[in-house]
């Protein structure tokens, strides 16, 4: 028998071939049948349990907090504060652009 070489491009084809199966073919062995899927249960489905266990809530997080963390948290609330700031005085800006309140608005500039 006569031995072949592969290119770098039937290589390359035949590997993505492999990776497109090997996630083809899991998801299909997952997947029930339509008869499986369609048919109504005979009794009703039972309630699921109390958690013997609080649920986290969003207050709190559920790991001890590290360095890390604490750093990131105070980015994130620097930033929220830069960013607040910025928007009051875009705010600010558009309403002495349009003469809405008497911000930047005085007798000073005014010649009488």
């Amino acid at each position: 028998m006569s031995e072949k070489l592969i290119s770098r491009r039937g290589a390359f084809t035949l590997l993505g071939l492999g990776a497109a199966l090997g996630f083809a073919v899991p998801a299909t062995a997952l997947m029930t049948s339509g008869a499986e899927a369609q048919m109504q249960p005979t009794a009703p489905a039972p309630t699921a349990p109390a958690p013997s266990a609080p649920a986290p809530t969003a207050t709190g997080p559920t790991a001890p907090e590290t360095p890390g963390m604490n750093r990131r948290q105070a980015r994130r609330a620097g930033r929220h504060e830069r960013r607040q700031a910025r928007r009051n005085a875009r705010e600010m800006r558009r309403e002495a652009r349009h003469g809405n309140n008497l911000y930047m608005k005085g007798d000073t500039t005014k010649q009488k």
